[in-house]
């Protein structure tokens, strides 16, 4: 089931388009709506794990440790997102959060196309 990345990455792309409409909608005011798209963000964090989890299972063993990284910088990236709303909802500085968020997202985005799985753009 999972011998290509199509679910996995139309997961992330999701999460991503939410988190900006979420960051937008708080910018705008709208508390609420940013809320219930914070909601419907954190199902999709499930669903990347998950789908990271199946594609880390059957491919893992080709290269443990790189997928491993991999795996560590993609929680990096959501637990960064999810600290950037709440953060942003609360009023605090998020700074620091949205540079560890770009540069986990960063790392991610090469090691996922540089690894076996990935697109190869980035093979030797």
């Amino acid at each position: 089931m999972f011998d290509r990345t199509d679910a996995h990455i139309t997961t992330w792309v999701i999460a991503i388009i939410l988190f900006i409409v979420a960051v937008a909608l708080h910018k705008s005011g709208k508390e609420k709506a940013m809320t219930i798209v914070q909601m419907i963000l954190r199902v999709f964090y499930l669903l990347i794990i998950t789908t990271g989890v199946l594609l880390f299972s059957k491919w893992g063993s080709t290269d443990p440790a790189l997928y491993g990284v991999k795996f560590l910088f993609g929680v990096v990236v959501i637990a960064m997102m999810e600290m950037v709303l709440i953060r942003t909802k609360l009023g605090k500085k998020t700074g620091v959060f949205w540079t560890i968020l770009i540069i986990a997202f960063i790392v991610t985005f090469y090691l996922g196309a540089r690894l076996p799985l990935g697109w190869n753009w980035f093979a030797s």
